[in-house]
């Protein structure tokens, strides 16, 4: 039950600090408190509990609450010391914690939902956005909805539609209106929302269900992690290039030979039919011949080789291929994260039932003190 404790050595890595144990089941949320040593988790054991940072170096469970259903998703908000638990029952419950979270006190059920509760945003009425009050909500589907919120109901305004599994994580930055979203497609797309021009950027990088984003808006950097223990850090300070549609044909666009389902051509040629592919820069769409090369192009947001036509390989040059963003293990299973921006702290919980808390610092800078933080 106790944490291990970690120095802080100088890496460009993020470095371990503590690892809290003691849940019986897996850890669906975890959240640092501001300006305090503690940790506040949720679990599928259907408990709640707040830890906090002993003289001994170690954090212990100060209290618990036990609750009538599996805990799937948390929020707390610092300044009045509410916790709001979603529950696998649909239903979201209230509590208050005293001053020196020594104390929690129950305030209130709410009978929200017919099924699991996915997520919790819990804000007073003068931390709203008023110049927008949008709401995103990702669906099974990898489709988006965009609403925007009134007084008593809200109304649709729109649906988003690139992602190819169901959306596992949103992140919204009220700065420059960008909306970032994860998924189990193991990509991630970020959204320009304020731009209304439509502009979306792909990220590629995770070889997992991506499961939690956090935007520095300082920085400039994106961090995510991923259902493997991967945790990536991307330098969105850059130029990026946004990846091309893919082209429909019935021959290959480069050489010309038909697709297995042209029938007219292969008749006419007398040749078998292709099967069809597509170039990731260009976005023709090629035969296997065409497209025999592979490469990484990082401004586009691969990571990773991926298939390109060989005309495109030809023009990618060596500084092309420079990576955009660093890729971390974890080394345990990843469901949520969630950073304390200010102090440049991680806290990461999964189905190993473990938590873990780290310094970002060496990876994302340590001037963010004066950063935006949206919690």
């Amino acid at each position: 039950m106790a944490a291990e404790i970690h120095s802080r050595p100088q890496s460009s890595r993020p470095v371990l600090l503590s690892k809290i144990e003691g849940h019986q089941d897996a850890v669906t949320a975890a959240l640092l408190i501001p300006k305090e040593d503690g940790v506040i988790t949720a679990s599928e054991d259907r408990t709640i509990r707040v830890w906090l940072k002993r003289d001994s170096g170690q954090y212990w469970p100060s209290i618990y609450h036990t609750m009538a259903s599996p805990c799937s998703a948390m929020a707390y908000h610092h300044d009045s010391r509410r916790i709001f638990v979603g529950q696998d029952n649909g239903a979201v419950m209230e509590f208050h914690v005293s001053e020196d979270f020594n104390k929690m006190n129950f305030i209130k059920t709410y009978p929200a939902h017919q099924n699991r509760v996915s997520a919790i945003i819990f804000s007073l009425a003068t931390e709203y956005d008023f110049d927008t009050q949008y709401a995103f909500v990702g669906d099974y589907s990898g489709q988006i909805t965009l609403l925007k919120l009134e007084q008593n109901t809200c109304s649709v305004i729109t649906t988003l539609k690139g992602h190819e599994g169901s959306v596992a994580c949103l992140w919204w930055d009220p700065i420059q209106r960008l909306l970032f979203s994860g998924a189990s497609d193991n990509s991630i797309i970020m959204w320009d929302i304020g731009g209304r021009k439509g502009r979306t950027l792909l990220l590629q990088g995770h070889h997992d269900k991506v499961q939690s984003l956090c935007y520095l808006q300082l920085t400039r950097q994106l961090v995510s992690c991923s259902s493997d223990g991967g945790i990536a850090v991307w330098n969105m300070d850059v130029s990026r290039e946004e990846a091309p549609q893919w082209l429909e044909s019935d021959s290959c666009q480069k050489c010309e030979q038909p697709f297995f389902w042209n029938i007219k051509q292969m008749w006419d040629t007398k040749t078998l039919g292709l099967r069809q592919h597509h170039c990731r820069k260009c976005g023709q769409a090629v035969c296997g011949k065409c497209s025999s090369k592979r490469s990484s192009y990082p401004v586009m947001g691969f990571e990773f080789q991926v298939r390109v036509c060989d005309s495109c390989y030809d023009s990618i040059k060596d500084e092309d291929r420079t990576s955009l963003a660093t890729f971390h293990e974890g080394k345990h299973n990843i469901s949520h994260m969630s950073m304390d921006i200010a102090r440049g702290l991680m806290v990461t919980c999964g189905t190993d039932r473990i938590v873990k808390i780290w310094d970002m610092t060496p990876v994302v800078g340590c001037s963010l003190a004066t950063g935006f933080s949206p919690h």
